[in-house]
């Protein structure tokens, strides 16, 4: 009798699909179009808008990535343009709204951050064994009324980062990112959508994200994309005046 309520149960109940944490990331490599068109983009540049206070501040945005490892991004308003770059070893900025013309260099946390965002710009699982990553698949969680997949992704140097996959698409929609920076614990939820493709690879053009339960969230829209851009390797390199050049005031 036992074994027929188990089999009555198992017809009754929603059809609910087991996967491993390698399924899951071969899913999502397919959904994004696949290895062979991944690993054929090796710069992209995308360009857009960035929304701070619910849209009451509107700055212009520009993401730009070239394979390995290298990434630099520019924010700009009135005239000025702020600048986090990430050559492979050295990350450096230039933030002209905090008084600074010149370029500075930036931590050991923050090379760490902008080297991690450089690798997975077409998403943590995309050749996750090959970084190095660990993977454990954790089950399904409610994000905003989707049973979406969970997936762990363990870094080399120990950061965690939540991955959330639609269950019917299998496209990150939510990622929690845990990274020790300065010394304290830190979390970042970061939410995806507008999903288009750009040479038969889909990135999410808009992005949502600000410290885990915080109200206090930034987005951004891309508006353009371009990949296989023309890339000059100095732009990702901290600046090196040259001489007789006059000092920035």
């Amino acid at each position: 009798m036992r074994s027929l309520a188990i089999v009555l149960m198992a017809l009754v109940s929603p059809c609910v699909l087991a996967y491993t944490a390698d399924e899951l990331a071969a899913r999502n490599v397919a959904a994004r179009g696949g290895a062979e068109k991944l690993s054929a983009i090796h710069t992209l540049r995308l360009s857009g808008k960035l929304l701070i206070n619910d849209g009451a501040l509107e700055v212009g945005y520009t993401t730009l990535v070239s394979r390995p490892g290298s990434i630099r991004y520019e924010a700009a308003l009135q005239g000025l343009t702020r600048v986090q770059a990430y050559d492979g070893r050295q990350a450096w900025q230039i933030n002209p709204f905090q008084g600074r013309k010149d370029p500075e260099k930036l931590s050991d946390d923050d090379a760490k951050g902008l080297g991690e965002d450089a690798a997975d710009f077409a998403g943590a699982l995309v050749d996750y064994q090959s970084k190095g990553y660990k993977l454990d698949y954790l089950g399904t969680e409610d994000v905003d009324g989707t049973l979406a997949h969970k997936l762990r992704v363990t870094r080399p140097n120990g950061d965690i980062l939540y991955v959330y996959l639609d269950p019917d698409y299998f496209l990150e929609i939510r990622t929690i990112e845990r990274r020790i920076e300065h010394g304290v614990p830190s979390e970042t939820v970061t939410d995806y959508g507008d999903y288009e493709k750009v040479n038969g690879v889909y990135f999410a053009f808009a992005q949502e994200s600000g410290p885990k339960g915080s109200s206090n969230r930034q987005k951004v829209q891309f508006e353009k994309a371009e990949a296989n851009v023309a890339v000059d390797e100095d732009a990702f390199r901290f600046p090196v005046p040259h001489p007789g050049a006059p000092a920035a005031k």
